[in-house]
This record gives C-alpha cells, sequence and structure tokens, in this order.
C-alpha cells in the first residue's frame, strides 16, 4: 500500500480488527535464503528504527521493502529515510497484520512500545516470518514462553535487540572469565544509575492528526489520550512499558546472566523499590529499584538503579561486575571491561575501548536467515533475560519474597504474584498461541 493517504491510512488501520489471533491463523512457509535477497520490514518508526536502516542498505541483499507504524506521519518520514539509504522507497503499511500477510516479506524488526513487542513477534512467527525484535522482547513473563513456544514451531529465528550480545569487547571479556583468571564466579551485578526525569501531569486531549490511537493502544487498557503516555514517554507507565529494569535495564540483566553463565530462571527473588525523588516526574514505577535473584546453586544475581542521580558508578551509567573467588571484573556495555585479581585490586586484562554490537548482530541475524542455526540472542536467551525484568517486578509489586519453579515457570503458593505473570489483553486483542 504504497504512498497512503491520510483517509487510506485510517481505513487501512481500521480494517479488520478481528482478534489477534486470527492474524496469521494458517502458518506460511519461508522461502528458501541460500542465495535469495532478504526482504526485511520495520515494523515501529520511532527512533529505533534508524539504527536498523544503515546496517540494512550497506548491504546489497537486504532491502527493507516495507515500514510500518500507526503513526502517519512517522511512518512517511521513515519511508524517506530508507529511500536515501537504498535508493528504493518502501511500501507504507498502517496495520501490521496487512504487512505479515505479504508472502514476499521474509523477516522484520520490531521496534515499537514494549506492550506489542510479543503480540507482533508471535504473529510474524505464525506467519513465517523471522524476527529481530528490540528489547525488552516480552512486556510480561508469559509473553516470553509464547515466543520460545511460536518459534520452535514453525522454525523461525528470533534475535533480541540486546546487541553486546554480537560485540567484541564481550568476546574478549569472555575470554577472560572462561580463562579461569578470576576463579569461579559465584556473583554477578548489574546497574543503571542517571537521573532520568519524566514529565509531570498533563492533562487528556486528542491525539494527533494522522495517528490511529486506538491501534496504538492495541492490547493495552482503553483510555483518553494524554501526552505524557505517548511518544517518548511511554516507557514510564506500566501499560506500555517495564520502567527502567525493562528499558536500560533489559541490557545489564542480559550481561550479568551472561557472565555469571547461568542458563536458567532463578529460584527465589526480593525486590525493593521506592520514590525518593518526585522531581522524577509522573511514572508508574519506583525511581529506585533494588532486585536480588538466587539460582539453585546458591549463585546470586544483583540489579540496581537510581534514576535521581547525576553521577555514575564505577565509571559507567549502565554496567556490570563479576564476582570470582580469585579477583572481578567490571564490564559495560559502553564498551569497557577491566579485571581486578587478589587483595590488592591488581589490574588484569582490559580493554579499554570496543564496540557495542550493533552491526556485528544485524549481521548475525541476517546469516542464521540462510544457515538456520541460532543467532546470539536467540528466543531462549530472551526469555531467560526478560524473565528477570519480570520476575523482579514482580516480586517489587507486591512487596515480598517470591520462590518461583523454573521448570513448570510459575510461581509456588503465591497466587497474587503468579496472577502477576501475565495479564489482560483488551478485546479484541490477544495473544496468538
Amino acid at each position: 500500500m504504497p504512498n497512503l493517504n491520510r483517509r487510506q491510512f485510517v481505513q487501512s488501520a481500521l480494517e479488520g480488527a478481528a482478534a489477534l489471533a486470527t492474524v496469521a491463523a494458517v502458518a506460511r512457509p519461508a522461502r528458501a535464503l541460500a542465495n535469495d535477497a532478504i526482504h526485511v520490514a520495520l515494523i515501529g518508526t520511532g527512533g529505533r528504527y534508524r539504527a536498523f536502516v544503515p546496517e540494512l542498505a550497506a548491504r546489497n541483499d537486504t532491502p527493507v521493502a516495507a515500514v510500518c507504524d500507526v503513526d502517519q506521519r512517522r511512518v512517511a518520514v521513515a519511508a524517506d529515510n530508507v529511500e536515501r539509504a537504498q535508493g528504493r522507497r518502501p511500501e507504507l503499511y498502517g496495520d501490521y497484520r496487512k504487512l505479515l500477510d505479504d508472502p514476499s516479506i521474509d523477516a522484520v524488526f520490531v521496534a515499537t512500545t514494549h506492550h506489542w513487542h510479543a503480540p507482533i513477534a508471535v504473529a510474524a512467527l505464525a506467519a513465517g516470518k523471522d524476527v529481530y525484535l528490540e528489547k525488552p522482547g516480552s512486556h510480561v513473563f508469559r509473553e516470553g514462553r509464547a515466543i520460545v513456544d511460536m518459534a520452535a514451531k514453525q522454525g523461525r529465528i528470533v534475535q533480541h535487540g540486546t546487541q553486546m550480545r554480537s560485540s567484541d569487547v564481550l568476546a574478549k571479556a569472555g575470554q577472560v572469565l572462561a580463562s579461569g583468571l578470576l576463579g569461579e564466579i559465584k556473583m554477578a551485578k548489574a546497574w543503571n544509575v542517571q537521573r532520568r526525569a519524566h514529565p509531570g501531569p498533563q492533562p487528556d486531549g486528542q491525539p494527533p492528526a494522522g495517528v490511529d490511537y486506538d491501534m496504538w493502544l492495541g492490547p493495552a487498557p482503553k483510555r483518553p489520550f494524554n501526552p505524557n503516555r505517548f511518544h517518548d514517554n511511554w516507557h514510564a507507565y506500566r501499560d506500555y512499558g517495564n520502567g527502567d529494569i525493562g528499558n536500560d535495564g533489559a541490557h545489564d540483566l542480559d550481561m550479568a546472566r551472561w557472565g555469571l553463565g547461568v542458563e536458567t530462571h532463578p529460584i527465589r527473588i526480593t525486590a525493593h523499590g521506592s520514590r525518593v525523588d518526585p522531581s522524577t516526574g509522573e511514572r508508574d514505577f519506583p525511581d529506585n529499584t533494588m532486585v536480588a535473584y538466587q539460582y539453585a546453586d546458591g549463585r546470586v544475581l544483583l540489579y540496581e538503579d537510581r534514576l535521581w542521580t547525576p553521577y555514575r558508578m564505577d565509571g559507567f551509567d549502565s554496567g556490570n561486575a563479576f564476582y570470582g573467588t580469585k579477583g572481578y571484573m567490571i564490564f559495560s556495555r559502553r564498551g569497557y571491561f577491566q579485571a581486578y585479581l587478589g587483595m590488592q585490586d591488581e589490574k588484569g586484562p582490559g580493554l579499554e575501548q570496543g564496540d557495542t554490537g550493533m552491526s556485528a548482530h544485524v549481521a548475525d541475524f541476517l546469516d542464521c536467515l540462510r544457515s538456520r542455526r541460532q543467532p546470539n540472542a536467540s528466543a531462549q536467551v530472551t526469555h531467560l533475560s526478560c524473565g528477570l525484568i519480570h520476575l523482579g517486578e514482580v516480586a517489587c509489586r507486591v512487596g515480598r519474597v517470591i520462590h518461583f519453579d523454573p521448570q513448570s515457570e510459575q510461581i509456588l503458593a503465591d497466587d497474587e504474584a503468579n496472577a502477576l505473570l501475565t495479564k489482560d489483553y483488551r478485546h479484541p486483542w490477544t495473544l496468538q498461541t
């Protein structure tokens, strides 16, 4: 549907408002990609999609065939940017379901609000598309399991947007961890400390012209439009985002789990969160959070954020520490690590600079589309790391220790907490399984 006018855009978005479960009821096998071009689509055209355009345009085998957004202005700007980068204008869509019906689209890059990540990803997988999914891949815990199961059922590839998984600095830090220089890693910590102010309360109003606001809400509860809850500000509200533990914290928790070397869920989670600085603005989430995750073998992963601080910790706003029996390592997704040994904190191997892995991460995803091997941040990696976000938030919300069974993926003896592993989806939307 190229070059939509406003009437066509709105009509497209309103058509077929059937349940999400019927979006791609009949899965279609993907085309063989051994030597063919990989036709991709971008779903969600806020700021994050811009990271993909140069990576895709730099190759001659990955044309961006379509872009999709509920905001007519944004999707037009995105199409202009893509056309400048690759010399060919993509198709424009206001409704991702129509895009998924196109059998020529091989893969989608999903960069919407958090509450739309999993519903779109699961529908895309069911439609025979491979999926690059921005973090966090799931808005609630159960969505992560739905992504894993649908990817396995359809034989599709999922790459999570935790791009440090493909960075050179991570590979070199991994060599140090694997060498035994630091001993056995018993504990890992992740942090996100920065000043993250949000606007104060604002009155409700009308959505901007050219925006299908009902589609933007999708499975979220129906409520009047408010600029605080829309473009650029929605992270602070539980209906659409996951707070900072699911924003920057998604990267830092993923790195902490990677360094600790655990490939399962924790069994015991404790958390605290509060508001200590009213000047951080209106938000559904605390402006400081601390979570402790214990694994079955006794290892511990810690997370903390402070959104009212004008300073960093150990030199980084987002970082990790890996504590071993002989030494420890400071690591940051900003592209740095440094090891320290023994009682005197003698410096071991370190790398002062490194890339953040974006180019390699996109390339890894595209290579996997041809080889069908699992990528660096697969659906299972996504679920285990995003599970930490959701279990931490649940523990914080109920205000007590929660005990989790990694096999059944259930919170034990706590119906209130267990119910928070999922959510209600506004009719007619639901999560396809």
